[in-house]
């Protein structure tokens, strides 16, 4: 679902960790270009600029085409909850 040109949405935790390190590779050997991303969180944010993955805030770029992240629960109406890790998060003044 990611795909070249797109802004993309980092979440945080375990399943994030590798889709994170994914766009990394992705981008490093140029199978995806011209993309930038939102971390969730401190740790995110770290991470994507240890890979050079190019970052910007929810303030320049207010719409999400796609988001990764993993869930702590699911409903019965596929409602998804998130949060049971406790990661800090990065939050638009």
């Amino acid at each position: 679902y990611v795909k070249s040109g797109l802004v993309v949405g980092l979440g945080t935790g375990s399943t994030a960790y590798y889709a994170v390190e994914r766009v990394g590779q992705l981008l490093k050997d140029g199978t995806l270009s011209d993309i930038v991303a939102i971390p969730t969180s401190v740790r995110t944010k770290e991470q994507a600029e240890e890979l050079g993955i190019p970052l910007v805030t929810l303030d320049t770029h207010s719409k999400l085409d796609v988001a990764i992240d993993g869930a702590d629960e699911v409903d019965p109406d596929l409602n998804l909850v998130k949060g049971g890790g406790g990661e800090t998060s990065l939050r638009s003044p």
